[in-house]
């Protein structure tokens, strides 16, 4: 897979090549999958579960030979999307088969400890869902077990975006120096949905909302806000300081105890900020992550990313090659993965962006996990990584129930 600035011609593209590289480095193509296939099982069905199913049956060389859930109800669907896997009903049969290589586990986050400590103890590569759990002590058990039974079994933390091809790329840009020096970030996540669920019994309808009630749920900063945080952490190089939240039941008055709408600062070292707001309670404005420098801000949003220059910042030599699109009003570079693919097709990859659903996040995550258990190295984002970002994302829910600081210390974030 091809990945570059979007430019219209040849020449001054040196720090294009220097992000191509850093990409390339990341991602591994599409269409180059192995023959020998590798099986694997997906535990855990619900919304997330099948999403990630639906993507991991399009990555090469693999045969999902078991889907798990304990509702059985649900076992039809899962096995629509691929029918000639095993339905079980206990995650223990799966790890008794010695053919199976690797787990997915996507139940939810508050039982993630068990399934993978067993995983790991029977000898499978497991891919986690983020968070990796629902409290620190489970989180830490978990990122322990992974470390320690590794270099032989490879643990994947499901923090989607550090194997995405599009932030991979607009990582690049950010390790030239292209943004100067980083004075602020802000990211959001809007979305009118109630997360409530029906279902036939209240057992079943209470096991599906389970991130309505404290005591399951690390609320919309653990199931949603690790995701963005994890990109600021990423991306600066560095663990928050400190977070102050703020939140509470706004829109859905259902008898709930996780707040529906959640403000967080999160402190990082050399007095950078990051406004970081999620709402299930209007739609507004989406998702975006926002970076802004004194040279130039970088926003990314829905699979696609732009960089906005100040006037008075260096120019650089690939700038005069450079795809410029009107984003409301200003005008800004896009940075697009997959850009030379696209002009060898005579597509302007500005208005020529890849759709296709198998092609997410999710398939992105599940292809490198898979891609380095086949060759036996680290997918990048391993349990020191996805623990960070989970101590980082529960203190904040915390900060949030609490509507106080919480000064991060060494040992938070030490295994």
């Amino acid at each position: 897979m091809a990945l570059g600035l979007l430019v219209g011609g040849a020449g001054g593209l040196h720090a294009e090549e220097l992000v191509v590289a850093h990409a390339a480095a990341g991602a591994v193509p599409a269409d180059e999958g192995p023959t020998t296939p590798i099986k694997v099982a997906v535990i855990g069905l619900g919304e997330q579960g099948r999403d990630l199913l639906a993507s991991v049956v399009h990555v090469p060389g693999v045969e999902v030979a078991y889907v798990c859930d304990t509702y059985t109800p649900i076992h039809k669907r899962a096995l629509a999307v691929t029918p000639k896997a095993t339905a079980v009903t206990d995650y223990r049969k799966i790890l008794d088969d010695k053919t199976v290589a690797a787990v997915f586990v996507e139940t939810p986050s508050h039982q993630h400890k068990q399934i993978v400590l067993d995983a790991l103890a029977a000898g499978k590569h497991v891919y986690c869902e983020a968070p990796l759990a629902s409290s620190v002590d489970d989180a830490r058990a978990i990122a322990r077990a992974a470390r320690d039974a590794g270099p032989k079994l490879l643990f994947h933390s499901g923090l989607q975006q550090r194997t995405n091809p599009q932030h991979l790329h607009v990582l690049g840009f950010i390790e030239i120096g292209a943004l100067g020096n980083v004075a602020q970030t802000k990211s959001q996540w809007h979305k009118k949905d109630s997360w409530r669920r029906t279902a036939p019994t209240d057992e079943r309808q209470n096991a599906l909302n389970w991130r309505l009630n404290r005591e399951t749920s690390s609320g919309m900063m653990g199931e949603i806000g690790i995701h963005q945080v994890d990109v600021t952490s990423w991306f600066l190089k560095a663990l928050p300081v400190s977070v102050t939240g703020y939140g509470g039941v706004v829109a859905w008055k259902d008898g709930r105890n996780v707040p529906d709408t959640v403000q967080c600062v999160f402190e990082y070292p050399n007095g950078i900020h990051l406004a970081y707001d999620a709402t299930l309670a209007n739609s507004f404005d989406g998702a975006y992550e926002l970076f802004q420098g004194t040279d130039s801000a970088v926003l990314i949003r829905d699979g696609r990313a732009w960089m906005f220059k100040e006037s008075d910042a260096p120019q650089l030599g690939w700038e005069v090659y450079a795809y410029k699109e009107k984003i409301g009003d200003d005008t800004g570079i896009a940075l697009v993965a997959d850009a030379t693919k696209l002009l060898a097709q005579g597509l302007k990859p500005g208005e020529n962006r890849n759709t296709d659903p198998t092609r997410g996040s999710l398939f992105w995550a599940a292809h490198r996990f898979l891609a380095c258990v086949r060759e036996s190295k680290p997918t990048g984002c391993g349990p020191l990584e996805g623990f960070h970002a989970t101590v980082a994302a529960l203190k904040a829910n915390e900060a949030v129930l609490t509507g106080s600081k919480i000064t991060f210390t060494n040992d938070m974030f030490s295994l």
